[in-house]
């Protein structure tokens, strides 16, 4: 029987939470109400051999240094989450995609009974992710295309030069901006987004240039 060898500074988390918000260490933590649930994944991730860890706040799982799986708490779930989840088998089905993240995924919990329920299943996806891990396979990630929102189309071929400005941009700068634009719901608020940016796109200046000059210049 594998010994179980608890990272203490896991255990901090598991009564304290990640500790990035406000409410870290307040019963309003959202790590509190999942304590149980996450213990249990604790365990059987832990079963499985792999060294326990404090990344980005929250518990990592590694096997030789690499990240094979990580534990979180969300609003409404206690979440197991596999790095290179895109390349599990998941015979079962229990595997969710995050966003727009094309590798990792995760699998929510609700219920004590249903980790209890699946444990040896669980153990089973832990012991392939080792194995792809060991084998070194990678997924070749696929390019993001996003979806030119029609305000911005009418805007383009009204103004060609501004149409011009925004495909000398970098592909992360124009995709970066299609998303802003497209996140708002309502057609008029698309449309001041993109009025608000124009003068930033003929600059050639990306949705987070600013930003990231004062974080790199403080």
């Amino acid at each position: 029987m594998t010994q179980l060898v608890f990272n203490p500074l896991v255990d901090k988390y598991m009564v304290d939470g990640c500790m990035r918000c406000k409410y870290g260490a307040t019963p309003q933590c959202k790590v509190i109400p999942w304590q149980e649930l996450l213990e249990t994944l604790r365990q059987i991730v832990l079963a499985c051999g792999l060294t326990e860890e404090i990344k980005w706040g929250v518990p990592v799982y590694t096997y030789e240094g690499k990240n094979i799986a990580s534990l979180n708490a969300l609003k409404h779930s206690a979440n197991l989450s596999f790095f290179k989840g895109a390349l599990l088998k998941d015979e079962h089905k229990l595997l969710q995609q995050q966003g727009n993240i094309q590798l990792g995924r995760i699998i929510k919990f609700v219920k004590i009974e249903e980790i209890e329920a699946l444990g040896k299943i669980l153990s089973l996806y832990i012991r392939e992710a080792i194995e792809i891990e060991k084998s070194g396979k990678k997924l070749t990630p696929t390019p993001h295309k996003e979806i030119i929102p029609e305000e911005l189309i009418q805007c383009f071929d009204k103004e060609p030069l501004f149409k011009n400005a925004f495909e000398a941009l970098t592909p992360g700068r124009q995709r970066a901006y299609l998303i802003h634009f497209a996140q708002a719901k309502q057609s008029s608020t698309r449309l001041a987004r993109i009025e608000k940016h124009k003068d930033q796109i003929y600059a050639s200046i990306g949705l987070h240039d600013e930003y990231k000059s004062k974080v790199q210049n403080p």
